[in-house]
This record gives structure tokens, C-alpha cells and sequence, in this order.
């Protein structure tokens, strides 16, 4: 049987993230069912009701989608930002594996042999 640790569990923001995702999934999933009932009423006379029935679940299906994109935006630019992500930022003196040429007037400048490019003609 295994444990369940507390650093596992998500946290708020993390849960309402996935509970819009989620409402944002089911509401697009249920377009093409509200398209076949908007066709159904439209077929039994009800044109105008067929019509905003399927007008309102994409609406609703665009605003879900909508709402879903900004809160994972967020979410990830916060992550990005605080210190739970570890990310190293270098700058030119850490890429050692790069030689540059000595007497250079252009800091980045890297000479390559010829055994690096071909010559196009």
C-alpha cells in the first residue's frame, strides 16, 4: 500500500487550473452534441431556438477556452518566476565548451575550421 505525502498534493491555484481545464474540455466536447440538437429543433420548426442553442455552447465553449488559456498562462509565468522551478540563467563566461579566438573585436564571434562547414556553390 503506499502513502500519500502532502508535497504531492496540488495546491489551490494548481486545482482550479484543472478544474477550468477540465470544464473547458467538456464544454468543447459538447458542441458537436449541441450542433446535432440545435439541427433536431431547427428541423422540428424551432429555427430561432436550433440557432442560439448552438451559438450559446460555442460562446460558452470560446469563454471556457479563453478563461483556461489565461489561468495556465498565469500559472506558468508564476512558476517561472518564483523558486519552486531552479533555473539557471548563464551568462558568456559559463559556456566553456565554446572556444572563441583571441584578439577578436567581436565577443561572440566563434572561427570555425574547415572540418566544420561545407562550401555551398
Amino acid at each position: 500500500m503506499t502513502t500519500w505525502h502532502a508535497e504531492w498534493a496540488p495546491d489551490r491555484p494548481a486545482r482550479a487550473m484543472i478544474v477550468v481545464t477540465l470544464l473547458a474540455l467538456l464544454l468543447v466536447a459538447a458542441v458537436p452534441v449541441a450542433l446535432l440538437a440545435a439541427v433536431v429543433m431547427m428541423m422540428l420548426g424551432y429555427v430561432v431556438g436550433g440557432l442560439a442553442l448552438f451559438g450559446g455552447s460555442v460562446l460558452a465553449a470560446a469563454i471556457a477556452v479563453a478563461l483556461a488559456g489565461m489561468s495556465g498562462v498565469r500559472r506558468l509565468r508564476k512558476l517561472l518566476s518564483g523558486d519552486s522551478l531552479r533555473v539557471v540563467r548563464l551568462n558568456g563566461s559559463q559556456y566553456t565548451d565554446v572556444a572563441e579566438p583571441e584578439g577578436s573585436q567581436y565577443p561572440n564571434f566563434v572561427q570555425l575550421d574547415g572540418s566544420e562547414y561545407t562550401e555551398v556553390r
